[in-house]
């Protein structure tokens, strides 16, 4: 019988030599936290189709991002609730609203935590959209100037980073130049460059009190048929200025991932969004699978794919195994 000269199963005959040949590894300084953060005090609300993570009023995000420091998570990304909403959402770029308080309560209680603010409107209109709306039609530039408005005021409270997730047009250079007119050069933005219209985000837009009211997303966000897209989308932030780009979600756009890793000597991040953190969860809930082992695999998937950085609900869990 003949058998091989090199045979693969050597390198995994025990744990370390899987350890010593291992291709990827994941890592706490990966990960980047989506918090939740509403008015109130006391407030720990857990959002139902997202186990062990909640709606957070500032006293309560303040502790849980200590927590996440001291597991030694180095970045947050903050999410506003606000108390009203409106058709122009004015409390996203109110210099006392939600996220601006907030951004100054972490500022003043958690040091050397990176805190990274989500520049959109949808989660302070009342109609549920990215921007403005005008005869049930998205109005793209009008858009731009709120959103850069928005940028500068989450700025101005102490942000470390801001991330414009609306997927307008030309929205990158607009606020890379708002910023820099009003001396926010060194604030860094992360693009989220390629964000498809997808059924994963069910349970964010629960967390966020943000569905759209009429219609969906989809004469913004990308389809998920396009890949090569993707490429000219990437390519368009990071002319504009982007310092990181983003993909979103991640496990079903693994490819898209790569494909921008090849393409693009940039940093990548990647968002692990709800839907995907939820199938998880319910899954586990059902004893269907290993939920630990599960999501630990699902990061790992991703990273090696390409991402640098990965937004994901299992941070703390993760953080707390690695």
């Amino acid at each position: 019988m003949y058998f091989p000269i090199y045979r693969p199963r050597r390198l995994r005959a025990d744990v370390n030599i899987r350890r010593m040949v291992r291709e990827t590894s994941l890592s706490v300084d990966d990960f980047i936290a989506p918090l939740f953060v509403c008015p109130g005090e006391g407030v720990r609300h857990e959002i139902s189709s997202m186990p062990g993570n909640y709606q957070l009023s500032i006293d309560e995000l303040v502790l849980e991002a200590q927590e996440l420091k001291s597991l030694g998570v180095p970045a947050i990304i903050l999410f506003g609730i606000p108390e009203t909403k409106d058709e122009l959402g004015t409390g996203a770029y109110d210099d006392h609203g939600i996220i601006q308080e907030a951004i100054r309560a972490l500022k003043a209680e958690v040091k050397d935590l990176l805190v990274i603010t989500d520049v959109c409107l949808c989660e302070y209109t009342s109609h549920g959209h990215c921007g403005v709306v005008e005869n049930g039609l998205i109005n793209n530039d009008k858009t731009l100037e709120l959103l850069a408005k928005e940028a500068v005021s989450h700025a101005a409270a102490g942000a470390d980073m801001v991330a414009p997730s609306d997927m307008m047009d030309g929205r990158v250079g607009f606020i890379r130049n708002a910023l820099d007119a009003a001396g926010f050069d060194q604030i860094t933005l992360m693009a989220y460059a390629v964000k498809y219209a997808s059924a994963f985000y069910g349970p964010f837009r629960e967390a966020a009190e943000s569905p759209p009211q009429f219609g969906d997303r989809k004469s913004y966000q990308m389809d998920p048929a396009n890949a090569r897209e993707a490429l000219r989308e990437a390519a368009l932030d990071i002319e504009e200025g982007a310092d990181i780009i983003m993909v979103k979600p991640a496990l079903p756009y693994l490819d898209i991932i790569h494909s921008l890793r090849a393409e693009f000597d940039y940093p990548l991040a990647a968002y692990n969004v709800s839907g995907e953190f939820a199938m998880i969860k319910a899954a586990a809930a059902k004893g269907w699978i290993d939920g630990e082992q599960a999501m630990l695999e699902s990061l790992l998937s991703i990273k090696r794919a390409g991402a640098d950085m990965i937004l994901t609900y299992f941070a703390k869990e993760a953080a707390r195994i690695l």
